[in-house]
């Protein structure tokens, strides 16, 4: 059974960094789409960042240039590197790995909140 399970939520500083890390098991990282997603409170869950199977990377025009995506398959894990956080970054973020619609698999979500 795949499990995907997400850390590394926080509170920062406007400005300030985190990292997030989406452990997956069950199932070998390399065999699915991975994706971060986020949820603000009364908006839509949107696409963040995403690592495609052969390692390209796709991200949302709002976190181009501050969030990096990575994928360490020794370590069966997936990270988001977020950088000069601010506020409109405050939202749950939630770890996707999509194999198919049969294997679409989700985390908990983390929640980050970005505030003086």
């Amino acid at each position: 059974q795949v499990q995907v399970v997400e850390s590394g939520g926080g509170l920062v500083q406007p400005g300030g960094s985190l990292r997030l890390s989406c452990a997956v098991s069950g199932r070998s990282i390399g065999v699915f789409r991975m994706g971060w997603y986020r949820q603000a409170p009364g908006k839509q869950r949107e696409l963040v960042a995403s690592i495609a199977t052969y390692g390209s990377t796709n991200y949302a025009d709002s976190v181009k240039g501050r969030f990096t995506v990575s994928r360490v398959s020794a370590e069966n894990t997936m990270y988001l590197r977020m950088n000069s956080l601010k506020p409109d970054d405050t939202a749950v973020y939630y770890c996707n790995a999509f194999g198919g619609s049969q294997n679409d698999y989700w985390g908990q979500g983390t929640q980050v909140t970005v505030s003086s």
